[in-house]
């Protein structure tokens, strides 16, 4: 079984799950964490399954992720 890091973001209107390491518009969405993550987990299986991860350019693992702030001051 290969993991891949996911990254998931909370809209107002729901959420957003996009992979990493991955080329491609890949990504899923729903109205709640588990379900956005349900859905890029079938998205990513589906390109898998269709293309191959040699088709799929996967770059080498992603060690860890992270996220950070940058606060920018307007002009």
């Amino acid at each position: 079984m290969r993991q891949f890091k996911i990254i998931v973001e909370k809209h107002p209107d729901g959420y957003v799950a996009h992979p990493l390491g991955l080329k491609g518009v890949m990504a899923g969405q729903g109205d709640t964490y588990e379900a956005a993550l349900a859905d890029v987990t079938s998205a990513i299986g589906f390109h898998i399954e269709t293309f191959g991860l040699e088709l799929m350019g996967v770059e080498p693992p992603i060690l860890e992720a992270f996220i950070a702030e940058a606060g920018i001051k307007e002009m």
